[in-house]
């Protein structure tokens, strides 16, 4: 099932081109990776998809719902996630209030949270924890987690709105490889498990050729190349404009991954 329809995406900054004519598909449970180098685009189409930015002209479509320009709360409330570069978590609450932050949020009860909020979702929140291996350091400090540790937390507070769509901005940023790998395949698990579609941006080639079902290439804000992540290595242009030996030696590293 189609649920996100990005069709023709423009924009500018002035007289820099940020993203031109910029269409793809996502489907429910599916994986959909947005790479290229620097500048070419990729949080501009992230950021429009989100809310963040309003495109001069084109249209985001969730569901066969025009969310086109709408403010990121309420593309949150019409079931739109998101993780960050950097974690964005409540330093000085424990791991289950942050989470249970989210879920007073998702219940529009902030008016609760002096009253009883230590009590509000607690359950639920625990269940969130367990579903991304953090249940049982639920009442530490955030602040007191291993970075990994903290991005699985986010991963529980983006669950927290229910999605059915989960932007991620450079998931395994600032991770070591191993927590990369494990916290791209924990992911991959719940989107097919609960249907979830994923669009995440990121510069580990290894996490996307290894865990992303489709790839879209963007170079100076357009797409140059869309696929799997075999026909995105093999791609010619690809290679020589973005990959080179790095993300071929990354595609290889993948695949002999996934073959065990």
């Amino acid at each position: 099932m189609t649920l996100l329809r990005v069709e023709g995406l423009n924009k500018r900054f002035g007289g820099v081109v940020a993203a031109r004519d910029v269409a793809f598909s996502l489907h429910a449970g599916e994986m959909l990776a947005i790479i290229g180098p620097n500048g070419a685009g990729k949080s501009t189409t992230f950021n429009m998809v989100g809310g963040q930015l309003t495109p001069d002209t084109g249209r985001v479509v969730l569901n066969d719902e025009e969310i086109t320009g709408l403010p990121p709360r309420v593309v949150c409330r019409l079931g739109v996630g998101r993780t960050f570069q950097v974690a964005q978590t409540f330093l000085s609450f424990s791991v289950v209030e942050n989470v249970q932050m989210a879920l007073i949020a998702r219940h529009g009860q902030t008016r609760d949270l002096l009253a009883r909020a230590a009590s509000l979702h607690r359950q639920e929140a625990l269940g969130l924890l367990a579903r991304v291996g953090m249940e049982v350091d639920a009442d530490r400090p955030i602040g007191e987690l291993a970075y990994g540790d903290v991005k699985r937390v986010e991963l529980a507070i983006a669950l927290a709105a229910s999605p059915r769509l989960l932007l991620m901005d450079e998931p395994t940023a600032g991770m070591a490889p191993r927590e990369r790998a494990a916290l791209m395949q924990l992911t991959a698990n719940i989107a097919r498990e609960q249907d979830i579609g994923v669009l995440f941006t990121e510069h580990d080639m290894d996490a996307v050729f290894a865990h992303a079902d489709r790839i879209i290439v963007l170079v100076r804000g357009e797409i140059i190349a869309r696929g799997s992540p075999e026909e995105v290595r093999t791609d010619e242009q690809v290679k020589r404009v973005y990959l080179g030996t790095t993300g071929h030696k990354a595609a290889l590293r993948a695949r002999k991954a996934a073959h065990g």
